[in-house]
């Protein structure tokens, strides 16, 4: 190494130049983040300046994280913990005095290590709210974030109300209670290997809800009445119950008794100045609700004297109330129809409807009465400590009125029509009906008859000529008064064609058209419409009809890259109108298929099923699926299997137990194969199998016996082992009370090896 330096400088001093070299002890380093790391800049020649740049090619100056040193030809470049800010290209360049500069670059790398940061459990949320469950996970590269729930990815699942965000944070729209439970942030860096994890209680708070409960509690003062107050309330957490009256929280105390965690408020020996609003508070960590029980207490005042009323439209009436009570009570009128309340002397913005009243008696007088006056009147007795309600109805007699805004109809010859007189009155009204001062029906019209139906009279008439045409009177009559009505029989006539024909929806084998309805139905509803296509080298029309009056009709079992012709005519009672003009479309050529949807599950044992959703054939049937699989972990070679287009599954077999796969699925129809689409799996660990069948069925006690008799046979072998290797134990002191000698010589030792063998034989 000297020697090549004395050589190198040699040659620049007889050169006659200054030629310099640069060069960095490093030329490619990799540290995480948080590392410090040195590099040595080395210059073989006179150089007046040694200066460091970094990657966005500004000079570097010493810093607190970041130093420059210099000492003869090294400069030193020193980075203290390192961050992600800092990877990049950094170049050391050495100048001398005449203005010659040489450099030399070293490129750093920095990664983040995988890190799971201040993740908290539990972390808890409002019922309904949009939660969003924080897993801070960070590396370099960018990790790969995944949120499992019962071992699935909870983003897989068919629920859009699950998304992983940008910040690989879980949003869960609109959390419900069964949303509630564990969930996995798993982050993973694969170009490193790395995987962790934190697993994250998720607490679902549901607001608290008060169950319906008694608005109104009434009770009668001075009489050493009790009155319990109940409410009753859903949750989660279970609220916490609590009463207040007038702004103040009521305890427990000789006034007040609180049972069953508050749910129950007793108020004992009732007087007048308890009445008022009682407030059932519900809380917990989700917020409060609360609800209102108002209790009266009161001596009930007693109406005496309401009676139903009838009058005529356009009359008066006067409707009397007549209360008693302690105090008086003030009486008040209401109408149910609109609920307008009556004080005593109240008028009506019309001046018709006046109430005047004078200790417990009160007159309401109705002037030119309206039909709208009828029905039912409340009058309602009260006072300071209480009330009483009854009603009375007012009925109103008058004349026929018809109901019916239709008094033109439609029809053709020979087709029967009802023309219905509808008619209200009371009391009830007699009806028939007539024509040109003919009573109907008559003996010599054999087409027209009359049917009652309830209160309305229906007149048949089937037209047989155009004499059968024109107008129809019905009469109404009852005790005030008559009325007539005229109806019109018009002759009627097909639609009117319909327009607009276009096709909206177009594949190879189907077509979706849509047109206007027709500008005239002919004076006949439509009930549906006829569409008529062919292809356009056919002769033959084929004729499809609409579900009802649907203005979109769907076109099935078309040929692909085909030209057709449609046109489409409405129906109505009468007849079909004329078709409108033909339109021409051509359907969409056969493609090949688009990619499959795949959804899996674990199979039986070690295998793997792939279910296959139904997609776009491209036109033509599925012929077959490809699969073509293999292991994640290993190199291993490419699996196929292949199966008809038919079915909508294939099972996977003789899979590894808690390794990855890879899946590649393409389907064929007869012009090609889809793109792939690539499906990924984890096969879940073994099971245990002998936890699984030895002791399932057993209970505790059965286990613990097992266990007692596994010690005892390996106790037993034990003592034996050494009865017949040390001549020992318990075996051993039995034989010697029993014998009376010891075992000891050769030969007896050599039968004891051979017995010792004949009983393991035996064991076996």
């Amino acid at each position: 190494m000297k020697l090549s330096y004395f050589y190198l400088l040699g040659l620049l001093l007889t050169s006659g130049q200054a030629l310099m070299q640069v060069t960095i002890s490093l030329s490619k380093v990799e540290i995480s983040v948080g590392q410090s790391k040195y590099f040595t800049c080395t210059v073989i020649g006179e150089a007046d300046n040694i200066d460091w740049f970094n990657p966005e090619g500004e000079k570097i100056i010493s810093s607190q994280r970041v130093v420059v040193q210099r000492e003869g030809i090294r400069s030193w470049l020193t980075i203290y913990k390192a961050t992600v800010d800092d990877a990049g290209i950094y170049r050391c360049q050495a100048a001398d005095s005449k203005g010659h500069s040489q450099e030399a670059t070293v490129v750093l790398e920095i990664y983040q290590k995988l890190t799971l940061e201040d993740v908290l459990s539990p972390q808890e949320f409002r019922r309904g709210e949009n939660a969003e469950v924080v897993c801070h996970v960070s590396s370099s590269p960018a990790p790969m974030v995944r949120w499992l729930n019962n071992r699935e990815d909870v983003t897989d699942i068919d629920d859009r109300r699950f998304v992983m965000l940008p910040n690989n944070n879980l949003q869960i729209k609109n959390i419900s209670k069964r949303d509630e439970g564990t969930y996995r942030c798993e982050g993973r860096v694969e170009v490193r290997g790395e995987i962790d994890f934190r697993d994250i209680s998720v607490i679902v708070n549901v607001p608290p809800e008060i169950l319906a409960q008694q608005r109104s509690f009434n009770a009668t003062a001075d009489r050493l009445e009790d009155i319990t107050l109940h409410c009753r309330a859903t949750g989660s957490p279970k609220p916490y119950i609590t009463w207040h009256r007038n702004g103040k929280l009521v305890e427990e105390n000789e006034k007040y008794d609180l049972r069953e965690d508050n749910t129950e408020l007793t108020v004992k020996q009732i007087i007048s100045s308890d009445s008022g609003l009682y407030i059932c508070r519900a809380t917990n960590k989700a917020g409060f609700t609360e609800k209102q029980s108002f209790l009266q207490v009161f001596v009930q005042p007693h109406i005496v004297q309401l009676q139903n009323e009838t009058t005529i439209e356009h009359g008066h009436v006067t409707l009397t109330c007549e209360a008693e009570g302690e105090p008086i009570p003030e009486i008040t009128w209401k109408r149910s129809s609109d609920g307008m309340i009556f004080y005593d002397g109240d008028k009506s913005q019309d001046g018709r409807i006046e109430s005047t009243g004078h200790r417990g008696k009160s007159s309401l007088q109705i002037k030119s009465i309206m039909l709208s006056d009828a029905g039912r009147y409340d009058c309602e007795a009260a006072s300071r400590i209480g009330g009483h309600q009854k009603s009375m109805y007012l009925n109103i007699e008058y004349a026929p009125k018809f109901i019916s805004n239709q008094t033109i109809y439609y029809s053709w010859e020979n087709n029967p029509i009802n023309i219905s007189c509808d008619v209200t009155s009371n009391p009830p009204s007699s009806i028939y009906w007539s024509r040109d001062k003919l009573l109907l029906p008559a003996r010599n019209l054999t087409n027209i008859k009359t049917y009652r139906d309830g209160k309305k009279i229906l007149l048949e008439i089937t037209p047989l000529s155009d004499n059968d045409f024109g107008r129809y009177n019905c009469t109404a009559i009852n005790s005030i008064g008559s009325r007539i009505q005229e109806y019109i029989l018009t002759l009627a006539d097909v639609p009117s064609n319909p327009y607009g024909l276009r096709v909206i929806e177009l594949s190879q084998t189907y077509a979706k058209v849509f047109f206007n309805k027709p500008d005239s139905h002919g004076g006949v509803p439509i009930h549906h419409y006829q569409m008529d296509f062919k292809e356009v080298s056919s002769e033959i029309w084929k004729v499809v009809r609409s579900h009802g009056t649907q203005t979109i009709i769907v076109l099935g079992n078309l040929e692909a890259n085909t030209t057709y012709e449609v046109k489409v005519a409405a129906v109505n009672g009468k007849g079909k109108g004329e078709f409108s003009k033909t339109e021409i479309f051509q359907t969409l050529p056969v493609r090949e298929p688009s990619p499959p949807s795949i959804h899996g599950q674990p199979g039986g044992g070690k295998s793997f099923k792939l279910s296959i959703t139904k997609q776009d054939d491209g036109g033509a049937p599925i012929l077959n699926y490809v699969v073509k699989y293999r292991s994640k972990d290993k190199e291993d070679q490419w699996l196929e299997k292949k199966f008809l287009g038919n079915k909508d599954y294939v099972v996977l077999d003789h899979l590894q137990w808690n390794v990855g796969y890879e899946a590649h699925i393409i389907a064929t129809n007869r012009l090609g194969h889809s793109e792939p689409t690539v499906f990924e799996f984890v096969m879940p660990p073994k099971p245990n199998i002998i936890a699984d069948t030895l002791f399932s069925g057993l209970g505790i006690g059965a286990v613990i016996g097992l266990a007692v008799a596994a010690l005892l046979l390996v106790l037993v072998v034990t003592d034996v082992s050494c009865f017949f290797i040390r001549q020992c134990g318990l075996l051993m002191c039995i034989t010697r009370r029993i014998c009376g000698k010891k075992s000891g010589s050769s030969g007896k030792s050599k039968e004891l090896e051979e017995g010792k063998a004949a009983y393991f034989v035996t064991l076996r």
